[in-house]
């Protein structure tokens, strides 16, 4: 699963380590605090609000003070890991510091897979998509976020049926909730050719979730996973309406790696004029290394300045 040197998981758990010795990134002077593309172009602020993942948080003392420092950096919501998230410690931290929980990611999606050949594990699977359902409803967030699968678990038409029989079963819960589950694309090596080139589209995944065939399934567009294999903008186009979330985070084609978000070649003014297009209104979560107070606020402005956001 790497790309380059540098893969999707090991930029995200080698982050904090990174900013701790100060090489992850060069600091984020003064010049970016200005928009990447100018601001009156194709602006989303009213739009979109701003959140991240725990695991950026890289502040210490309790989760309330956690919160507070989110909340503090310009994040208007966080997203929390389940299974695994202390319910009522999370609760605490939401009253106490008046920032919103809007979803989860699944955490074991990676290791207990909706695709695997092994019906025991695939039936794991569902009950810790259940789980993540039920917790988040519990502090009132709205999605969890899901990684299908891997496609060395079998052939493209394996996995598609038996990912799309498993996650079906979670969709009466998801609907019982209200909270919908939100399929990332990601370098799983299904739904796009991971040896392939620049040139690809959304198809796939189109034809994936409507599928599934319900309102309460979708679309946690990654604008940085699939820069490499796509134009991200029409990719936002062709999804339309299936996209109900969204992640970012900074790719270089020319260098073959993710950077942070201020960093790399992605079009933003046309994944701007995209989002405008299918009339995007939502949540968009950094999925990049995180840090201290300081750097998280660094990553908030960087959002602001991709996304016109000021």
């Amino acid at each position: 699963m790497n790309i380059g040197s540098v893969s999707r998981r090991g930029f995200l758990q080698a982050g904090g380590a990174m900013v701790a010795a100060g090489a992850a990134f060069p600091a984020l002077g003064a010049s970016l605090t200005q928009p990447l593309v100018r601001a009156d172009e194709y602006p989303l602020k009213g739009r979109l609000y701003k959140t991240l993942k725990i695991g950026m948080v890289q502040v210490k003392g309790t989760l309330t003070e956690k919160f507070r420092a989110v909340k503090e950096a310009g994040f208007d919501g966080i997203e929390m890991d389940s299974p695994g998230m202390d319910v009522e410690a999370t609760k605490i931290a939401i009253a106490e510091s008046g920032l919103p929980v809007d979803g989860t990611v699944n955490s074991t999606h990676w290791s207990v897979r909706h695709t695997d050949p092994d019906a025991t594990v695939r039936a794991k699977a569902l009950e810790s998509l259940q789980t993540a359902l039920r917790a988040t409803h519990a502090v009132g967030g709205h999605t969890t976020l899901l990684v299908i699968g891997h496609g060395n678990d079998g052939s493209e038409e394996e996995n598609w049926k038996r990912s799309i029989e498993n996650i079906a079963k979670a969709i009466p819960l998801a609907a019982e909730l209200g909270v919908a589950i939100a399929i990332e694309n990601v370098w799983n090596h299904f739904l796009y050719d991971h040896q392939g080139d620049a040139t690809q589209t959304a198809d796939k995944f189109v034809k994936y979730v409507d599928e599934l065939n319900s309102p309460w399934i979708g679309m946690q567009f990654d604008i940085g996973n699939h820069w490499k294999y796509g134009s991200m903008g029409d990719w936002i186009r062709q999804l339309g309406k299936r996209v109900i979330k969204l992640d970012v985070k900074g790719f270089s084609r020319a260098e073959d790696k993710f950077t942070r978000i201020s960093e790399g070649d992605i079009d933003y003014l046309d994944v701007r004029k995209a989002l405008q297009e299918i009339n995007f209104y939502g949540w968009l979560a950094a999925e990049v290394p995180g840090g201290d107070a300081a750097e998280l606020k660094k990553i908030a402005l960087e959002m602001d300045a991709a996304f016109g956001l000021v």
